[in-house]
């Protein structure tokens, strides 16, 4: 998640359900290899005298040699194209080149970024809230979440215990890295940092994706405020196919362990009064 900043400027989106609908079946391109030619070399013996002259013909070796190495590169390089992106032939969006209308004209929508929003706007059927950079090279989502406990008296937190949890989605399209950043919207009280500091330690060790995390920032007022946050990420240079299914994956399953996590820490009890402040 972002460095979390003051709640004042937070800019939340309408409330989205957490479980992402089916998977979009996406039709991969089978890569076709260039054929490559093999040139066999033919040795020639030729019975000289042993005069100087006579070596001349050896020395046309050389230049043979030089004209297979051209032959070689130039097939290597047609066997490894890429597009403007950097993707190879067999990935889903080889060649294709996306874009967005917006009040400022035409934006360039990269891989990353489209992935992204095919599954908040294409499968969600959510509005298009991505925030594009000059430049596109990174792109953010904003919006909420509602959680809500398991069933009485199996878990610290019950169906009545419902609580609002933030997100944001960053896109690094040089990187190909998407990162998922959950966070509790309330600051946590200086009095609680100690144990929400020790349940982490205690809980991240069990958690088998993403982190929990305390970001300190400072408000409009200079006074630091903490927040508590969950944070996971993933690549996804080198997925040919299935980057949307990567990322809903991604939220998936970072909003259970996320819940997972809040239920557990409210063993202590003045964690879960604060939380459900």
């Amino acid at each position: 998640m972002a460095t979390k900043k003051s709640p004042a400027k937070k800019q939340v989106a309408t409330k989205a359900v957490k479980k992402a609908p089916a998977k979009k079946v996406v039709k991969k391109v089978a890569a076709k290899k260039p054929a490559t030619k093999k040139t066999a070399k033919k040795a020639v013996k030729k019975v000289v005298a042993k005069k100087a002259p006579a070596k001349k013909p050896a020395a046309k070796k050389p230049a043979a040699k030089k004209v297979a190495k051209k032959a070689v590169k130039k097939v290597a390089s047609q066997s490894s194209k890429v597009d403007q992106y950097g993707l190879e032939k067999d990935d889903e969006f080889y060649g294709l080149y996306f874009a967005k209308s917006t009040s400022k004209g035409l934006v360039e929508v990269k891989p990353c970024t489209f992935s992204l929003m095919y599954w908040w706007k294409g499968l969600l059927g959510y509005p298009d809230m991505i925030e594009i950079s000059k430049g596109s090279n990174t792109a953010m989502l904003q919006f909420e979440s509602t959680f809500g406990g398991g069933d009485s008296g199996e878990t610290e937190l019950t169906e009545q215990d419902v609580l609002d949890i933030d997100h944001i989605i960053e896109v690094d399209e040089q990187e190909m890295l998407i990162s998922l950043y959950s966070y509790v919207p309330i600051p946590v009280p200086e009095k609680l940092i100690g144990a929400l500091g020790l349940a982490i330690l205690n809980i991240n060790p069990e958690t088998r994706y993403g982190s929990l995390e305390l970001c300190s920032t400072e408000n409009e007022e200079g006074e630091t405020e903490h927040f508590l946050r969950y944070r996971a990420a993933t690549y996804l240079r080198g997925i040919k196919s299935g980057k949307v299914e990567a990322i809903e994956s991604m939220v998936t399953n970072g909003s259970e362990f996320f819940g997972l996590a809040l239920d557990a820490m409210c063993v202590n009890k003045s964690i879960k009064k604060w939380l459900l402040s």
